[in-house]
């Protein structure tokens, strides 16, 4: 899968562009709905990533691009989750986010990945 960070905001995947956050689950790409972690705003000064959000528990490792500043936040209780179903988190800048999804493989991939800030 190839996947790059264009600029604040622009996302490419497999050649295809994305101007919103997107979760990606064995080879499929679809958008993220934050709504449900839109209550959590006022807490963070920015929508965080909660675990009320549908997130791609499938694989044994999530990757968590924090956005083009890597300022995403993300809730405790997403790692607590996480460690719950033995997953483990990489938590890094969209951009490294894009790097990483090259170098793994598609089918087996688990990743959320914020566009902006």
């Amino acid at each position: 899968m190839k996947a790059k960070l264009l600029g604040f905001g622009r996302l490419q995947i497999d050649g295809e562009k994305f101007e919103k956050d997107v979760v990606i689950e064995g080879g499929r790409i679809r958008p993220r709905k934050k709504g449900p972690s839109k209550a959590h705003r006022d807490r963070f000064g920015h929508t965080p990533l909660s675990v009320a959000e549908q997130i791609p528990w499938s694989g044994k490792r999530l990757l968590i691009g924090t956005g083009a500043y890597g300022q995403l936040p993300i809730m405790d209780e997403v790692y607590e989750e996480a460690r719950r179903r033995g997953i483990e988190i990489f938590a890094v800048p969209t951009e490294e986010a894009c790097r990483m999804i090259e170098r793994g493989s598609g089918d087996e991939l688990a990743a959320i990945l914020h566009v902006t800030c």
